[in-house]
């Protein structure tokens, strides 16, 4: 009898060691490079997601696909550049309220990948990738919806106050009620407009509902914050209560939720089977002055190909399979679908191109990112590619309006690890490199010409 015992003792560790792990993304909206504790912010205190970095690992070159929200969000989801699936465009640059696509339903997101192992799969948060019924996560391989189907300042309320007049005024807040935002239950409006006040906090709390409710099998939940893009809500609690004015309230609290589900895992006891990924969208949106965000170091920000518009503060967090330490190798959102299913033991897809790597040996500790090169897509344009240190511009956008072009004399060179900030264009002392990058972005232009086309530029009529 007590052989028998000591046997399926045996049996059941070693089920639970061979368990495929959980994954929880969570997804900011234009949080900075310098927006946090670990990044370097002085007055912002995150001390949740200092601690996260501190036990896990700090990626600090990670990029995201495209330097603003949706085209941003179908690249984490797809692990393909915007351009590939259509979810990038001159016309429109994200989904609109009145816009009749959405993620092609050919697409394979990381949710359908999971589902190959039977994971469950959850989405709370904002959506931004087609807010018509066919459109929504349920159709795209998640079991649930909770949230906002897209930004937070859309169908803005008619006669109602403008914002953008306030952004100058640190104690500025606007009325929730001016904005008429839904708020979904899977293809459901359940509250409309969104009380955003409390947005933060119970996106968190379906979050560590979901946790406890699936912590007996593999999961996947996305959880992507409708903050702090503008206009900026917090929640009481929060609210007044950071030196850096609102938008440290905003990301107080949202650091605050980070540790609400860092304890929940803990309480469960899924820690070592469970990883954690905090990024973002894009970088901040500096046309608001002090309700946007910093990106530090770096150049520009939001919608903008520099550094400050496309390489965002990341973490990966997970006792049982990330190895602490500080990554200054490359990476991207683009990673996340190959590493998930190399991670679960599933078919990452092979029947179209793929532009993510595996990046499991990095997070384990056992290899380098096979990651040593970047392209940087917007608005349906090739604007700049990264090779090694090495990153060569041709079309760039204005820092604060990005919706102009900036003029440009020629192509730009920067080393970017001796020059993080992107000041001191070397084009002329290394024209080999200029050479050698301009066959790099003509190759990849016409590696995405059998793009699909254009989702975001139609209107519901």
């Amino acid at each position: 009898m007590r052989i028998l015992t000591l046997l399926l003792v045996l049996l059941a560790s070693v089920e639970l060691s061979a368990r495929s792990p959980n994954f929880v993304v969570i997804f900011c909206d234009d949080l900075g490079y310098g927006d946090l504790g670990c990044f370097g912010n002085p007055t912002i205190a995150t001390p949740r997601l200092d601690q996260m970095a501190e036990e896990g690992q700090k990626w600090t070159q990670f990029y995201v696909a495209d330097p603003v929200c949706t085209p941003s969000r179908a690249a984490l989801l797809t692990g393909r550049y915007p351009i590939r699936n259509g979810m990038t465009s001159a016309a429109r640059v994200v989904f609109f309220p009145d816009s009749a696509g959405g993620l092609p339903s050919s697409e394979i997101t990381i949710a359908e990948v999971l589902k190959q192992k039977d994971y469950a799969t959850a989405a709370v948060g904002k959506w931004h990738l087609g807010h018509l019924p066919q459109h929504l996560p349920i159709e795209q391989g998640f079991d649930s919806y909770w949230g906002i189907p897209y930004s937070n300042d859309m169908d803005k309320v008619k006669g109602t106050q403008n914002y953008r007049q306030g952004a100058e005024d640190p104690y500025f807040y606007p009325d929730t009620n001016h904005y008429d935002v839904p708020l979904m239950d899977g293809a459901e409006i359940i509250e409309r407009p969104a009380d955003q006040n409390t947005i933060t906090h119970r996106f968190t709390m379906k979050a560590v509902e979901y946790i406890k409710e699936n912590a007996d099998r593999p999961f996947f939940l996305y959880l992507a914050h409708s903050l702090p893009h503008i206009p900026l809500f917090a929640s009481e609690r929060f609210r007044g209560k950071s030196k850096r004015g609102l938008y440290g309230d905003v990301l107080e609290e949202i650091d605050w939720g980070v540790g609400e589900i860092l304890d929940t895992i803990r309480a469960e006891g899924i820690e070592s089977d469970t990883i954690v990924v905090f990024t973002t969208d894009n970088g901040p949106w500096l046309a608001f002055k002090t309700h946007g965000g910093s990106a530090g170091p770096l150049r520009a920000g939001k919608g903008t190909t520099f550094e400050g518009g496309q390489r965002v503060p990341t973490i990966f967090w997970g006792p049982g399979h990330v190895t602490p330490g500080t990554v200054s190798e490359m990476g991207s959102t683009l990673d996340l679908l190959p590493t998930f299913a190399a991670l679960a033991g599933a078919q990452a897809p092979n029947d179209r191109k793929m532009d993510g790597y595996d990046l499991s040996g990095v997070l384990e500790g056992t290899g380098a990112s096979p990651r040593d090169s970047f392209h940087y897509w917007t608005r349906a344009k090739l604007h700049a590619v990264r090779s090694g240190p090495w990153k060569l511009h041709v079309q760039q956008r204005e820092p604060i309006n990005y919706g102009r072009v900036a003029p440009m004399n020629g192509p730009e060179l920067y080393n970017l690890e001796t020059d993080i900030s992107e000041a001191y264009d070397v084009a002329d002392a290394h024209p080999e490199i200029v050479s050698r990058l301009m066959k790099m972005l003509k190759a990849h232009e016409a590696d995405t010409a059998d793009s699909l086309p254009d989702q975001l530029a139609a209107r519901i009529e």
